[in-house]
């Protein structure tokens, strides 16, 4: 049974950089032919795509975002990153992480979430 768990901070200020840790097990990150993506959904909104990390290593990110995302991974502690710079108001949300056998879903495992609230 794979099991994906998000971490991180709840709180952000507006400018900073939002930094959440996936952390998956009972499977690798890096086996074929699976993605590993990071979602969002913000209150009273549908969710939204931000980007994902393949298993050969290689990032992919939403166009609307791309300029502040950035996915990264760590084989040896079988997790991946997401950062998001200069974060707005509008970036709060709940914050997921999720496993796909296709690059656009559908997604078989998903972790809890976790939300982040970007204030000063």
């Amino acid at each position: 049974q794979v099991q994906l768990q998000e971490s991180g901070p709840g709180l952000v200020k507006p400018s900073q950089t939002l930094s959440l840790t996936c952390t998956v097990s009972g499977g690798s990150i890096t086996t074929n032919y699976y993605y590993w993506s990071w979602i969002r959904q913000p209150p009273g909104k549908g969710l939204e795509w931000i980007g994902y990390i393949v298993y050969s290593g290689s990032a992919y990110y939403s166009p609307s975002l791309k300029s502040r995302t950035s996915i990264s991974r760590d084989t040896s502690k079988n997790q991946f990153t997401l950062q998001l710079s200069s974060v707005i108001l509008e970036d709060t949300a709940v914050y997921y992480c999720a496993r796909s056998v296709q690059s656009t879903g559908p997604y078989d495992y998903w972790g809890q979430g976790t939300q982040v609230t970007v204030s000063s």
